[in-house]
């Protein structure tokens, strides 16, 4: 099975959807939304941004 590199981020605050490219050395475990400039974090039980908003989890978790 072939890792997907590029996910979907919605940001809980604004809505706003961004493709991002998902990082394959670590998990990312803060992101900021591109519109309203929210610092994101992991939800709780969560490695990383991907995981927690994202169309596409972590390489980990895939």
């Amino acid at each position: 099975m072939a890792v997907e590199l590029s996910s979907v981020v919605s940001c809980p605050v604004c809505g706003q959807e961004t493709t991002a490219q998902v990082p394959t050395d670590a998990c990312q475990f803060f992101w900021v939304c591109p519109a309203c400039k929210a610092r994101l974090r992991p939800l709780e039980g969560a490695c990383c941004v991907f995981c927690s908003y994202g169309t596409v989890p972590c390489p980990s978790r895939q």
